[in-house]
């Protein structure tokens, strides 16, 4: 019985190609002269919510650009390969609301950040965050750690981390966005949730991952 590709497997063997010659999935579009999003995990699935394919001549440049076979290629669309651990930056959420630590898109700069390992990082530029308190309870406690996509899409009911102009730094559930306002659902019960002016909100990055 013949079995057909599936989607998850043409992707994941792009993905574990990546890793294997030392690149994130939007590194290796960049590398194999495509445009450095073509990749990205956004962008597999149409806005119609249709799977969309990489093309015969993305897949050829690629294997061009790493000096991969297609014997290896093929040997990747069903075999899992753990991608290496690299160093993210780290600071606690009382840090993060202070200046120097990001720019006004939300990313990472400056110095001053600590370092932790985290396998299976497609934004070169995540970084994590250190729960401190107890307003994010029971979802996130003390000592949690947070990882933080600032390249990420987001959409509604997506986690997310918001800094406002006042240096407020919160991490809540995001409930509606537009150009006049930021909703944001609290994920302790205990507090009320907040509808921010989106001119007082100075950038909104989407958690991925978290250490519960």
């Amino acid at each position: 019985m013949a079995t057909m590709l599936t989607h998850p497997q043409v992707w994941g063997a792009i993905d574990r190609l990546a890793a294997r010659y030392g690149y994130s999935p939007s590194g290796l579009a960049k590398k194999a002269g495509l445009d450095p999003t073509s990749f990205n995990k956004s962008k597999r699935i149409t806005p119609e919510g249709r799977p969309r394919w990489p093309s015969t001549e993305s897949v050829a440049k690629v294997l061009q650009a790493t000096g991969a076979t297609i014997d290896e290629f093929i040997s990747l669309l069903t075999k899992k390969e753990r991608k290496p651990k690299r160093p993210v930056p780290l600071i606690g959420f009382a840090e993060a609301g202070s200046g120097g630590y990001f720019d006004d898109g939300g990313f990472p700069v400056g110095s001053g950040w600590d370092e932790i390992m985290f396998p299976n990082v497609d934004d070169d530029n995540a970084y994590a965050l250190e729960v401190s308190g107890n307003s994010m309870e029971p979802l996130y406690r003390k000592g949690d750690i947070l990882l933080v996509s600032p390249a990420a899409q987001i959409r509604k009911g997506d986690r997310v981390v918001v800094k406002t102009k006042d240096g407020e730094v919160l991490a809540k559930e995001l409930k509606r966005k537009n150009a006049k306002a930021v909703e944001l659902a609290s994920l302790n019960p205990a507090h009320k949730d907040r509808n921010i002016p989106a001119a007082d909100i100075l950038w909104i990055a989407r958690i991925v991952w978290a250490s519960q």
